[in-house]
């Protein structure tokens, strides 16, 4: 009973500020965003369509934190700070920003019509694959805690938070066809993204290399 009561505590503390003063500084620094752009809806400071500057604003920050989320582990193998520890809040703070991003579109833009919002998802290709990108966030959200991590073992939890590759670029997809057009600025977020999956099969293509290496010399005794 006691372990089923602290199992549910612990997501909730993986899922909220944690107890690491850097943690949360960067919880609090990371929605300063979000605040600033409800602060200035309120306000009626969003421009001519508050609504949509509200939702992309949102969106385009889970998309920017899913990056930071991807470049952390890179950045280290190539001789950059370790920030590995802080890589799961930068991921849940993707998470934040996609649910806002949604809630957005769901309540203001929708009504919460449930009818229209399926309707949308079948219709609009790439509100399909925005959905996709918050479906793929939720169980890594639900499991970025160490209970988890113990519940699942390090092997499969690591497998499944790799699904965060298929949020970052189901997202940068979704933010290319949103705009419907060409501009630098979702080219230059799916190619961070597209160097990112590359970097990652270097490096996986690296570490398959390494025991043939060395089963060379072993061989050679033999």
């Amino acid at each position: 009973m006691a372990a089923t009561r602290k199992a549910p505590a612990a997501t909730w503390r993986g899922l909220a500020l944690g107890r690491d003063p850097v943690r949360r500084a960067i919880y609090v620094v990371g929605m300063l965003p979000a605040a600033s752009t409800f602060y200035f809806g309120l306000m009626d400071q969003l421009g001519a369509d508050p609504q949509k500057t509200l939702e992309r604003t949102l969106g385009l920050w889970a998309l920017r934190f899913l990056i930071a989320c991807l470049t952390i582990t890179p950045l280290r193998r190539l001789g950059g700070p370790n920030l590995v520890r802080y890589r799961r809040s930068i991921g849940l703070l993707a998470f934040y920003y996609a649910a806002l991003h949604l809630t957005v579109y769901t309540v203001l833009d929708q009504g919460l019509d449930l009818s229209a919002i399926w309707a949308d998802i079948l219709k609009r290709p790439y509100i399909t694959i925005g959905m996709l990108a918050f479906l793929v966030l939720v169980p890594l959200a639900v499991t970025s805690n160490a209970a988890m991590i113990r519940r699942l073992g390090g092997t499969a939890w690591q497998r499944l938070h790799r699904l965060i590759y298929l949020a970052a670029a189901a997202a940068a997809v979704h933010f290319i066809m949103l705009v419907k057009s060409w501009p630098a600025e979702p080219l230059i977020y799916a190619a961070l993204v597209a160097g990112l999956l590359l970097l990652r099969l270097v490096f996986k293509l690296q570490r398959r290399a390494r025991p043939d290496r060395r089963a060379r010399p072993e061989a050679a005794r033999a």
